[in-house]
């Protein structure tokens, strides 16, 4: 992936967060909504009939009726999983002061207590919509609040506010606002949240893209590198074979055996060379071929051995039926990685372990070294963060990181009670396996 790729899908990933967040703000005004058509049908039943004061009952559950045909269409618009814009956000919120403004025009007007429910729309506003539509939401309740003052026909109330809880308008302030305050309390609460949860989640996609871009420069670095490196490699073993036959050298075996160790370490150079380039998707002199998952563990596990041989490393492959796959250089490395960093920590107990669970490979390497710093362990993953003290340390588990992300895995790091410490790998089998070719019909 380049960066222009990593870039884009990241803005990609941003817009589903965002796409994520409106909907599920969509479905807090859903939900509210249900709440202040059952909260007026209650208010509506206490004053017409506990307190006998005559409103028009039947136009106000005409209003209800309405704002419920709207909420119904509100949770098909959500089901519907299409993201929901600011304006979509905004007609919903000025539908429901559109049903509050008739309901108090029918109960008082600007003297309804339940006045000041208008504020937990703005606020709602404030909090849901960029600043151009919050403007607009004060403007319009500003204005209904004027146009109640001016048009509506107020309650026949007597003024008994000197009462205080026996007066009706005291009492109806009183629920009031302690409506608006439960409401503002749950639902801003879980709108915020939602909207953080959006905003950890683009941070973290951001670091990701950093990390992906890191990745690609070290990739072209690699790769330049091993071009580089081709033509000298290419050179000492010719030089190297011709010296083999030289009698100088084929009358000592000695040196006849530091020349084939020196020939041996030329192949594995270029080898590793091969596999750069191989990942690189510019193979030297040999393709991706088709294996299967047993098969391909245990040439990546006999490939380790021979180059790091230790008399503690155990093997065990516990993944049962085995099926089909292509042989990955960037999986056998990333193993490799895994296996170095433990045995490094560990020279006399490593352990390897791959099993399958459910429809995942699980790979599990443990060792009973020191174990991870536990000021580095929540960073483990992230270029640089090691142990060893070295320039560059790190980049082997953030190599490993990158590649189970990239084939949609995870990587999970832990300390061991016992001591040592256990890194376990999952991936997916849909990622790394072929499709088994079932039986065919011959006719």
């Amino acid at each position: 992936m380049t960066a222009a790729q990593a870039t884009s899908a990241t803005s990609h990933t941003a817009v589903d967060l965002n796409q994520a967040a409106g909907l599920k703000n969509l479905q807090q005004l859903i939900q509210l909504r249900w709440i202040a058509v059952f909260g007026q049908v209650m208010t509506i039943e206490v004053v017409h009939y506990g307190l006998n004061i005559t409103i028009p009952i039947q136009h106000m559950f005409a209003v209800l009726a309405g704002l419920v045909v709207f909420n119904v269409v509100s949770l098909l618009r959500w089901r519907t999983r299409v993201r929901v814009t600011d304006a979509e956000l905004l007609l919903a919120l000025l539908v429901d002061v559109g049903a509050l403004t008739a309901q108090l025009y029918l109960s008082g007007g600007a003297s309804n207590p339940f006045v000041f429910l208008y504020l937990l729309q703005v606020i709602l506003g404030a909090v849901l919509l960029p600043a151009w539509a919050t403007w607009a939401m004060v403007g319009v309740t500003t204005l209904c609040f004027a146009g109640l003052a001016v048009f509506a026909v107020p309650l026949p109330l007597s003024p008994d506010l000197h009462q205080g809880l026996a007066s009706p308008y005291v009492l109806g302030m009183l629920v009031c606002f302690a409506l608006n305050a439960a409401l503002l309390v749950t639902f801003i609460t879980r709108i915020v949240a939602n909207l953080r949860e959006r905003d950890l989640r683009l941070a973290a996609l951001r670091q990701r893209a950093a990390e992906e871009e890191h990745v690609v420069r070290m990739g072209l670095l690699a790769s330049g590198a091993a071009h580089e490196l081709g033509t000298p490699l290419s050179t000492l073993a010719v030089i190297l074979g011709d010296w083999q036959h030289l009698p100088h050298f084929s009358s000592e075996p000695e040196l006849a055996h530091e020349v084939a160790e020196m020939q041996e370490q030329v192949a594995r150079c270029k080898a590793i060379v091969s596999g750069i380039l191989l990942s690189a998707g510019e193979a030297r002199s040999e393709s991706s071929g088709e294996t299967t998952v047993c098969a391909f563990l245990d040439g990546a596990v006999e490939a380790w051995r021979q180059r790091r041989p230790s008399a503690g490393f155990r093997y065990t492959n516990r993944f049962g039926h085995d099926l089909p796959m292509v042989s990955d250089s960037a999986l056998k490395q990333m193993i490799g990685n895994v296996l170095d960093n433990a045995l490094e920590a560990s020279p006399d107990a490593v352990h390897f372990e791959a099993a399958r669970e459910a429809d995942a490979l699980v790979l599990t390497v443990s060792d009973q070294g020191p174990g991870f710093a536990a000021h580095l362990l929540p960073h483990i993953g992230k270029p640089y963060q090691s142990t060893k003290g070295r320039p560059g340390g790190g980049l082997g588990l953030f190599l490993v990181f990158n590649v189970a992300r990239t084939l949609g895995g995870t990587v999970a790091v832990r300390n061991l009670q016992e001591g040592g410490a256990e890194v376990r790998i999952t991936l997916p089998l849909a990622a790394i396996t072929l499709p088994e070719e079932g039986p065919t019909d011959e006719r």
